[in-house]
């Protein structure tokens, strides 16, 4: 093992004597000097050139320094991304369904100790390529305010408090508990209103109302940052207030470090202080557009604009290298925290050995996951569970042998990949017979009009289709290759053909049609539900994917996921798509029934909750409310229920959420078995905010609902449970 585990040696001996500075006065690869000490000195021995090269994403070598290259752009989305084999897990939004914060910290502990599994091995084979390093940029914690959003799949959902604590768990796993070192930088992102349209994410200026500004958009940045000491944060594309989202005041000094305590380092979206000149046109020049973002706190360009422009940018005045010095005390304090100066051997997280990546342990993450995230939505007459013994099964759709449905975007590769139609005849009975075929086209009509494939799926004792869409359909502006609108969808309904196969199959038969969906965002099940028994909805479920809902239809384990996204009837009853406001958005805002309310999903057993009961039944504003709850499983399996809280009813002379989520717990039960959940309410939990953006302090009676779904009507036909009671607050 080297000294140092970024040493260049041998090119170190290459550069002039005189260029060099002695050994002795590396205080920056001292790891046992001060940090702030040990930056100081590099600084100072750094040329204002060298400084821009360390600003940008690729951020050159220098040799005489014995500072090496390093890639600072890499992802982690639900796994290690883009950088070869390892676990995948289900797609974000798919984690969120889990409502399992345990569950995720855990995920992201296990993607961590692959990062740096990788990262070691790379370095022994001297790759210092781009995703190959140990900086994140995950997870994406924006408000998944609207369905047609086809980066929506990346986020924790529509609602603040599970997206900030889903977030949250994901930061602490991937970064670790070490006082000095952190296992792998995390990065919330981005920064802070965005959330498409993605053909306009260059141009676009958001202007929300100061109200959902502060209830909305910044509540999961501000835990991630305040909780989870996030190591960075990511500025979005989109413009905020007329002020491109990297170079504005507002939220990155004001807020971020201010008001925040934010001490870690800000990243630009890649080109995105192009976009200032380019595209927003708020500044005229490259260099006017790296001053205002290093004024206004971005430390490090995706991108190439400042490596070309500090140098002119100082020159000309308008930044000083002071200002730019305290933008690369940040990424040079990242970087020690990371342990990249310091010799390999003393930090903790280098011990990790190559095994670790995909190993059983990581695997089984990967399955717990993929089974805790998928969502029954309907189960007419307990079709599900199957038999396994079943007679004859059939299986069809576009999606049962696809493993592309697996992935979501920014996703990593694995050796170990089991789709849906493996996971079910893994299953099933060696003496039923069962039969495959993909039937029809994901989103255009067979070429060749022949059809054996309906009849034979008719005349089976049960048919399982696997329908919806898949990354090729949404994503991000560049990814999802078969969209018109790059990456966002235009309306929420299915492909034409896969709602006429279904309902060609129906027309045939009688005997249990299950369909089986994928997606990363909401879609149209109105038809759906008219033509099939079961409704199961799988997200993208990861590498184990298959495994996972194979169990859940044959009965090995009960489907436990909700829903961290309300899904509409239909495109008719969201806002204009460019629409900032939340009013008639999401379970918070919306006033029309959905199809599927935030916080649903069925269960192969039943809960009981019994009534709810206070630590007190009048509180001071600044004290701690205790709700305690007892649930029972009063079915016949064992199974899994998630227990939310919610406030609402408060007495306000604006315009207040219908309800908030403000507590979330995984219970296991057996057949029989009560357990009691209690949740604690702060006072800066009860907190809701006016039209000025200002926190308020509700008084009164104040109604807390605790179920298994958002407490809204559709909630209550589809027969979510709930208790509810009131508190009085003085």
């Amino acid at each position: 093992m080297i000294k140092y585990l970024y040493a260049l040696g041998c090119l170190f001996l290459l550069v002039p004597l005189q260029e060099t500075i002695a050994q002795e006065e590396f205080i920056w690869l001292d790891p046992y000097r001060d940090t702030d000490e040990r930056i100081d000195a590099l600084l100072n021995a750094m040329t204002l050139e060298e400084k821009a090269s360390q600003m940008v994403d690729v951020s050159a070598g220098i040799p005489r320094l014995q500072i090496p290259k390093y890639s600072w752009w890499n992802e982690a989305l639900h796994g290690v991304a883009r950088n070869g084999r390892a676990t995948v897990f289900p797609q974000a939004i798919g984690m969120a369904a889990s409502f399992d914060k345990a569950l995720i910290q855990d995920i992201a502990t296990a993607i961590g100790a692959e990062a740096r599994a990788k990262f070691l091995v790379a370095q022994e084979m001297n790759n210092s390529s781009r995703y190959a390093g140990l900086t994140f940029w995950s997870p994406n914690v924006n408000i998944f305010r609207d369905p047609r959003w086809g980066r929506g799949q990346e986020t924790y959902g529509e609602d603040p408090y599970l997206s900030g604590q889903m977030g949250l768990h994901f930061v602490k796993g991937l970064q670790g508990d070490h006082e000095k070192y952190i296992q792998a930088a995390a990065c919330a992102k981005h920064y802070a209103v965005h959330s498409g349209p993605e053909e306009d994410r260059h141009v676009f200026d958001a202007v929300p109302s100061m109200k959902d500004f502060r209830e909305t958009y910044l509540p999961a940045f501000k835990t991630l940052v305040k909780e989870g000491k996030v190591e960075a944060v990511m500025g979005a594309y989109n413009r905020v207030f007329g002020e491109p989202a990297c170079g504005s005041d507002l939220l990155l000094e004001e807020i971020l470090r201010k008001e925040w305590g934010f001490d870690g380092h800000v990243v630009s979206d890649c080109s995105a202080i192009k976009d200032f000149y380019a595209h927003h046109k708020v500044y005229p020049t490259p260099e006017e557009a790296t001053a205002a973002a290093i004024k206004a706190g971005t430390d490090l360009n995706c991108g190439k604009v400042y490596k070309g422009s500090i140098v002119a940018a100082v020159n000309a005045g308008l930044v000083t290298e002071k200002e730019v010095d305290e933008r690369l005390r940040n990424l040079l304090e990242t970087r020690i925290k990371l342990g990249l100066l310091d010799p390999a051997e003393i930090n903790p997280f280098n011990k990790v050995s190559g095994d670790t990546v995909e190993c059983a342990t990581h695997r089984k993450l990967a399955y717990d996951a993929a089974l805790k995230s998928v969502v029954l939505l309907k189960n007419d007459n307990n079709v599900l569970p199957l038999k396994k013994d079943i007679r004859t099964l059939y299986v069809v759709g576009p999606n049962a042998n696809n493993s592309e449905v697996l992935l979501g975007n920014y996703f990593g590769v694995s050796g170990h990949m089991t789709n849906i139609l493996e996971g079910i005849v893994s299953k099933v009975s060696l003496g039923t017979s069962i039969n495959y075929k993909q039937g029809i086209m994901l989103d255009s009509e067979n070429r060749n009009p022949i059809d054996w494939s309906t009849g034979e799926a008719a005349a089976a004792d049960a048919c399982i289709a696997v329908m919806g869409i898949s990354g090729l359909i949404e994503g991000e502006e560049g990814e999802a290759i078969a969209s018109s609108s790059k990456g966002d969808k235009n309306d929420l309904k299915l492909p034409a053909n896969q709602i006429a196969y279904l309902k060609k199959i129906r027309s045939k038969s009688k005997n249990p049609l299950i369909v089986i969906l994928t997606a990363g965002s909401p879609v149209n099940l109105t038809e759906i539900a008219e033509i099939a028994d079961v409704i199961l909805f799988a997200w993208y479920p990861g590498q184990e994917g298959g495994d996972a809902i194979g169990d859940i239809i044959f009965g090995n384990a009960s489907p436990s996921g909700k829903l961290p996204i309300t899904f509409p009837k239909s495109v008719d009853q969201l806002p204009a798509y460019e629409d900032y406001t939340m009013e008639g958005r999401t379970y918070r805002y919306m006033d029309k029934d959905p199809m599927y309310p935030f916080g649903y999903g069925l269960s192969y057993s039943e809960f009981k909750y019994s009534p709810i009961s206070f630590n007190k039944e009048k509180l001071k504003a600044k004290e701690v409310i205790e709700a305690k709850v007892t649930i029972t499983n009063t079915g016949n399996f064992e199974a899994e229920e998630v227990v939310q809280l919610y406030l609402s009813d408060y007495k306000v002379k604006f315009d207040a959420p219908n309800s908030s989520l403000k507590g979330f717990e995984r219970v296991r039960l057996k057949p029989g078995e009560s357990k009691e959940v209690t949740f604690k309410i702060t006072q800066e939990a009860r907190q809701i905010f006016d039209d000025k953006g200002k926190a308020i302090d509700p008084k009164g009676a104040l109604k807390i609902t605790i179920g298994n779904a958002s407490p809204m009507k559709r909630s209550v036909d589809l027969g979510a449970k709930f208790q509810i009671a009131s508190v009085t607050i003085m």
